[in-house]
């Protein structure tokens, strides 16, 4: 599956964005997808995921209540609404797909498919 995320950009402090991720080649909906953030000198770290049917999902607790990940599979289209942002969030988004469960889906280790990312800055 080939994935492209969008929607990354310069916002203030108290915004928002909406960060978007094209899939195509595969059947969407076999996938597990999640979002990961990368900071400048720091390690790719889980943010957000959402099971293939989009019945169950999961964020990461630093975000827990201004970030919603959600998935259109009839448009193979995974979204990550991002509200009251922070200058923390600033980091490179990545979507990811997989197939697997368990453990391995809250790490990039899990992930064999990856967008190119998109760089949200949060300016204070």
């Amino acid at each position: 599956v080939q994935l492209q995320a969008c929607g990354g950009g310069l916002v203030q402090a108290g915004g928002s964005l909406r960060l978007s991720c094209a899939a195509s080649g595969r059947t969407f909906s076999n996938y597990h997808m999640g979002w990961f953030r990368q900071a400048p000198g720091k390690e790719r770290v889980f943010v957000a995921g959402i099971s293939g049917a989009g019945g169950n999902t999961y964020v990461e607790d630093s975000v827990k209540g201004r970030f919603t990940i959600s998935r259109d599979n009839a448009k193979n289209t995974l979204y990550l609404q991002m509200n009251n942002l922070k200058p923390e969030d600033t980091a490179a988004y990545f979507c990811a797909a997989t197939t697997l469960g368990g453990g391995g889906f809250y790490t990039p280790s899990g992930y064999p498919y990856w967008g190119q990312g998109t760089l949200v800055t949060v300016s204070s």
